[in-house]
C-alpha cells in the first residue's frame, strides 16, 4: 500500500500524484482519502487501516500540512513504524516551509524546487526503480496567465501556482501588427525578445507572436510580468499565451481575466 499523507488545501497537486500512482499501481494500492474513505466510513479507523497496510508512506510537507493535527498524527505514527523498519518513510517538500526537526535526517523529494513531473518520477523510483509515465486523467496547469486591462495597456502576469517552472519564456499571440505593439517585461531588468509574423498553427490558426522571457525560473509569488500597449493607442488584444516547455515546443497556458 502507498499512503499519501497531506492536507486538503494541497489537493490540487496531491491529486495529480495520486492519479499517476493509481494508473501505475492500481487505485486499490494507493491510500488517498478521496477514494479510500467513503461516506459512512470511520475516518480514524480507515486511516489506521491504511497505515497498518502501507509499505511506502509519502508525507507531503507544506505550511498547510504542518499546521494540521490529523496529518501530524499520521506522519509521527509513520516515523515510529519506519524506525522499526516496517515501512519506508519519504518526505516530499511542497513549498518553502522549514522541514520539521524529526525529518532533517531524511533525504526528501523536493517537488517545490524540481517540479511535479520530476517528483513523480522520483516517487516511482523509490517504489520500484522504474519510471512509468501515464497521462493524467484531467488537464493540470501549474502556469496561468493573469490578464488585466489597465487603460490602453494590457498587463499579463505569468504565474506559477504550485512549484518552479525552470524555463521562463513565453509567446504572446495577437492579430494586431506586432511592429505597432510595445511589449516589455516589467518584473525583471533583463528580457529575451523576438517577433514572428503570420505564424501558422497545426489547426490552421494564423497569428503574430511576440516572444518575451527572462533568464530565471518562474516561482510561486515571483511571476513573470509583461506589459503591452499600442503605439497608436488603438484597441488590440493578446489572445493566447504559450509557454516554452522544450527547445522547440510551446504549449498554451490558461488565461484568467481580471
Amino acid at each position: 500500500m502507498i499512503f499519501l499523507s497531506h492536507n486538503y488545501k494541497d489537493k490540487p497537486v496531491i491529486e495529480q500524484v495520486a492519479l499517476k500512482l493509481s494508473a501505475i499501481y492500481g487505485q486499490q494500492n494507493v491510500f488517498y482519502d478521496s477514494w479510500s474513505i467513503q461516506p459512512g466510513d470511520g475516518i480514524i479507523d480507515k486511516m489506521e487501516e491504511g497505515l497498518t497496510n502501507c509499505k511506502f508512506f509519502f508525507f507531503f510537507v507544506s505550511v498547510n500540512s504542518l499546521q494540521s493535527n490529523m496529518v501530524k498524527m499520521e506522519w509521527q505514527n509513520a516515523i515510529f513504524k519506519a524506525a522499526q523498519n516496517s515501512i519506508k518513510f519519504i518526505p516530499i517538500r511542497m513549498d518553502s516551509c522549514n522541514m520539521p526537526f524529526l525529518l532533517t535526517q531524511n533525504l526528501y523529494i523536493d517537488l517545490f524546487s524540481n517540479g511535479l513531473d520530476v517528483a513523480i518520477r522520483q516517487i516511482v523510483d523509490v517504489i520500484n526503480g522504474t519510471n512509468t509515465y501515464h497521462t493524467p486523467a484531467s488537464t493540470f496547469h501549474n502556469l496561468v496567465a493573469v490578464k488585466q486591462r489597465v487603460g490602453n495597456k494590457i498587463h499579463i502576469e505569468c504565474v506559477a501556482k504550485y512549484y518552479l517552472e525552470p524555463i521562463s519564456e513565453f509567446a504572446f499571440c495577437t492579430q494586431s501588427n506586432p511592429d505597432l505593439i510595445q511589449a516589455k517585461i516589467v518584473s525583471d531588468a533583463y528580457e529575451i525578445t523576438s517577433v514572428q509574423k503570420a505564424a501558422k498553427f497545426e489547426n490552421g490558426y494564423v497569428t503574430n507572436i511576440l516572444f518575451r522571457g527572462v533568464s530565471r525560473g518562474t516561482l510561486p509569488n515571483f511571476p513573470v510580468v509583461a506589459e503591452f500597449s499600442h503605439t497608436n493607442g488603438e484597441s488590440f488584444d493578446i489572445e493566447i499565451v504559450l509557454h516554452k516547455t522544450t527547445h522547440e515546443r510551446y504549449d498554451p497556458i490558461p488565461i484568467e481575466i481580471r
